[in-house]
Protein backbone atom coordinates (compact mmCIF):
# COMPACT_ATOMS: atom_id res chain seq x y z
CA UNK A 1 0.00 0.00 0.00
CA UNK A 2 1.26 3.45 -0.85
CA UNK A 3 2.14 5.62 2.08
CA UNK A 4 0.66 9.05 1.29
CA UNK A 5 1.52 11.85 3.70
CA UNK A 6 -0.90 14.63 4.43
CA UNK A 7 -0.96 17.76 6.58
CA UNK A 8 -3.10 18.21 9.69
CA UNK A 9 -3.29 21.98 10.24
CA UNK A 10 -4.60 23.09 13.64
CA UNK A 11 -5.72 26.72 13.77
CA UNK A 12 -7.27 28.71 16.60
CA UNK A 13 -6.78 31.58 19.02
CA UNK A 14 -3.66 31.79 21.22
CA UNK A 15 -4.03 29.32 24.13
CA UNK A 16 -6.94 27.54 22.42
CA UNK A 17 -5.16 24.21 22.91
CA UNK A 18 -3.61 23.61 19.48
CA UNK A 19 -0.15 22.51 20.62
CA UNK A 20 -1.47 20.43 23.52
CA UNK A 21 -3.83 18.56 21.20
CA UNK A 22 -1.09 18.16 18.59
CA UNK A 23 1.21 16.65 21.22
CA UNK A 24 -1.54 14.19 22.20
CA UNK A 25 -2.23 13.31 18.56
CA UNK A 26 1.41 12.69 17.56
CA UNK A 27 2.02 9.42 19.49
CA UNK A 28 -1.39 8.08 18.47
CA UNK A 29 -0.49 8.42 14.79
CA UNK A 30 2.99 7.01 15.38
CA UNK A 31 1.40 3.97 17.04
CA UNK A 32 -0.46 3.40 13.76
CA UNK A 33 2.84 3.26 11.86
CA UNK A 34 3.04 6.82 10.55
CA UNK A 35 6.06 9.08 10.49
CA UNK A 36 4.87 12.29 12.17
CA UNK A 37 6.48 15.69 12.62
CA UNK A 38 5.00 18.38 14.87
CA UNK A 39 5.48 21.91 13.56
CA UNK A 40 4.60 24.18 16.47
CA UNK A 41 4.26 27.85 15.56
CA UNK A 42 6.15 29.11 18.60
CA UNK A 43 9.04 26.68 18.06
CA UNK A 44 9.29 27.50 14.35
CA UNK A 45 9.45 31.19 15.27
CA UNK A 46 12.58 30.61 17.37
CA UNK A 47 14.40 29.20 14.35
CA UNK A 48 13.01 29.44 10.85
CA UNK A 49 11.05 32.63 11.53
CA UNK A 50 13.25 34.29 14.15
CA UNK A 51 13.59 37.34 11.89
CA UNK A 52 9.84 38.00 11.70
CA UNK A 53 7.62 40.28 13.73
CA UNK A 54 3.87 40.08 14.31
CA UNK A 55 2.31 42.43 11.77
CA UNK A 56 0.12 40.94 9.06
CA UNK A 57 2.88 40.66 6.47
CA UNK A 58 5.17 38.90 8.97
CA UNK A 59 2.44 36.52 10.10
CA UNK A 60 1.68 35.60 6.50
CA UNK A 61 5.37 34.99 5.81
CA UNK A 62 5.60 32.83 8.94
CA UNK A 63 2.64 30.75 7.72
CA UNK A 64 4.21 30.52 4.25
CA UNK A 65 7.45 29.12 5.70
CA UNK A 66 5.58 26.55 7.77
CA UNK A 67 3.56 25.66 4.67
CA UNK A 68 6.72 24.99 2.68
CA UNK A 69 8.14 22.66 5.34
CA UNK A 70 4.81 20.86 5.72
CA UNK A 71 4.54 20.41 1.95
CA UNK A 72 8.00 18.82 1.74
CA UNK A 73 7.24 16.50 4.66
CA UNK A 74 3.83 15.44 3.31
CA UNK A 75 5.13 14.63 -0.16
CA UNK A 76 7.73 12.37 1.49
CA UNK A 77 5.15 10.27 3.31
CA UNK A 78 5.19 12.12 6.62
CA UNK A 79 2.18 13.56 8.45
CA UNK A 80 3.15 17.09 9.48
CA UNK A 81 0.93 18.29 12.31
CA UNK A 82 0.93 22.08 12.22
CA UNK A 83 -0.11 23.93 15.39
CA UNK A 84 -0.25 27.54 14.25
CA UNK A 85 -2.60 30.41 15.08
CA UNK A 86 -2.62 31.27 11.36
CA UNK A 87 -5.24 33.96 11.93
CA UNK A 88 -5.88 34.88 8.31
CA UNK A 89 -8.14 32.98 5.93
CA UNK A 90 -5.80 33.84 3.05
CA UNK A 91 -2.79 32.15 4.69
CA UNK A 92 -4.74 28.97 5.41
CA UNK A 93 -6.15 28.92 1.86
CA UNK A 94 -2.62 29.24 0.45
CA UNK A 95 -1.45 26.41 2.71
CA UNK A 96 -4.26 24.17 1.45
CA UNK A 97 -3.46 25.03 -2.16
CA UNK A 98 0.30 24.56 -1.77
CA UNK A 99 0.22 21.36 0.25
CA UNK A 100 -2.74 19.78 -1.51
CA UNK A 101 -3.28 16.93 0.95
CA UNK A 102 -4.54 19.15 3.74
CA UNK A 103 -6.92 18.82 6.68
CA UNK A 104 -7.88 22.05 8.44
CA UNK A 105 -8.73 21.50 12.11
CA UNK A 106 -10.39 24.44 13.86
CA UNK A 107 -9.66 24.34 17.59
CA UNK A 108 -12.55 26.47 18.77
CA UNK A 109 -12.25 27.87 22.27
CA UNK A 110 -13.98 31.01 23.58
CA UNK A 111 -11.69 34.00 24.04
CA UNK A 112 -12.53 34.15 27.76
CA UNK A 113 -11.34 30.56 28.23
CA UNK A 114 -8.17 31.23 26.21
CA UNK A 115 -7.43 34.15 28.52
CA UNK A 116 -7.91 31.92 31.59
CA UNK A 117 -5.52 29.33 30.13
CA UNK A 118 -2.89 31.89 29.12
CA UNK A 119 0.24 30.51 30.80
CA UNK A 120 2.48 33.07 29.05
CA UNK A 121 0.46 36.04 30.27
CA UNK A 122 0.18 37.44 26.75
CA UNK A 123 -3.49 38.32 26.96
CA UNK A 124 -2.93 40.20 30.22
CA UNK A 125 -0.08 42.15 28.63
CA UNK A 126 -2.22 42.91 25.58
CA UNK A 127 -5.09 44.11 27.76
CA UNK A 128 -2.64 46.34 29.61
CA UNK A 129 -1.28 47.68 26.33
CA UNK A 130 2.27 46.49 26.95
CA UNK A 131 2.26 44.29 23.83
CA UNK A 132 0.61 45.07 20.52
CA UNK A 133 -0.77 43.02 17.63
CA UNK A 134 -2.14 40.28 19.89
CA UNK A 135 -4.43 37.97 17.98
CA UNK A 136 -7.93 38.12 19.39
CA UNK A 137 -7.35 41.45 21.15
CA UNK A 138 -6.08 44.10 18.75
CA UNK A 139 -5.34 41.89 15.75
CA UNK A 140 -8.15 39.88 14.13
CA UNK A 141 -8.60 36.14 14.09
CA UNK A 142 -10.56 35.12 11.01
CA UNK A 143 -12.46 31.97 11.97
CA UNK A 144 -12.51 29.18 9.38
CA UNK A 145 -15.84 29.16 7.55
CA UNK A 146 -15.65 25.55 6.42
CA UNK A 147 -13.01 23.65 8.47
CA UNK A 148 -12.60 19.97 7.74
CA UNK A 149 -12.76 19.15 11.47
CA UNK A 150 -13.90 21.30 14.41
CA UNK A 151 -12.71 20.49 17.92
CA UNK A 152 -14.60 21.84 20.94
CA UNK A 153 -12.07 22.02 23.77
CA UNK A 154 -14.59 23.02 26.44
CA UNK A 155 -16.26 19.62 26.27
CA UNK A 156 -13.18 17.46 25.70
CA UNK A 157 -9.69 17.19 27.19
CA UNK A 158 -6.67 17.09 24.82
CA UNK A 159 -6.54 13.29 24.70
CA UNK A 160 -10.25 13.08 23.85
CA UNK A 161 -9.80 15.81 21.25
CA UNK A 162 -6.97 13.83 19.63
CA UNK A 163 -9.14 10.70 19.56
CA UNK A 164 -11.95 12.70 17.98
CA UNK A 165 -9.59 13.97 15.26
CA UNK A 166 -8.48 10.39 14.54
CA UNK A 167 -12.09 9.27 14.26
CA UNK A 168 -12.91 12.11 11.87
CA UNK A 169 -9.82 11.36 9.77
CA UNK A 170 -11.01 7.77 9.48
CA UNK A 171 -14.54 8.87 8.51
CA UNK A 172 -13.18 11.20 5.85
CA UNK A 173 -10.88 8.55 4.39
CA UNK A 174 -7.53 10.02 5.44
CA UNK A 175 -6.76 7.06 7.71
CA UNK A 176 -7.76 3.40 7.59
CA UNK A 177 -10.09 2.37 10.41
CA UNK A 178 -8.28 1.11 13.47
CA UNK A 179 -8.60 -2.56 14.34
CA UNK A 180 -10.19 -3.52 17.71
CA UNK A 181 -6.67 -3.54 19.19
CA UNK A 182 -6.37 0.15 18.36
CA UNK A 183 -3.80 -0.37 15.64
CA UNK A 184 -4.43 -0.18 11.94
CA UNK A 185 -2.61 -1.79 9.08
CA UNK A 186 -0.17 -0.08 6.77
CA UNK A 187 -0.84 3.64 6.64
CA UNK A 188 -2.64 4.93 3.59
CA UNK A 189 -3.78 8.43 2.81
CA UNK A 190 -7.10 9.76 1.67
CA UNK A 191 -8.21 8.55 -1.71
CA UNK A 192 -5.05 6.41 -1.98
CA UNK A 193 -7.00 3.60 -3.62
CA UNK A 194 -8.18 6.00 -6.32
CA UNK A 195 -4.69 6.94 -7.51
Amino acid sequence: MTHHGFCIWLTGLPSAGKTTIAKALTPKLKARGWNVELLDGDEVRTGLSADLGFDRKAREMHAARVTFVAKVLARNGVIPIVALISPYTSSRAKARQEIGRFVEVYVTTPLSVCEERDVKGLYKKARAGTIKEMTGIDDPYEMPEHPDITVETIEHNPDQSADYILLELEKKGWLPSASPSGHSGAPVGAKASAV
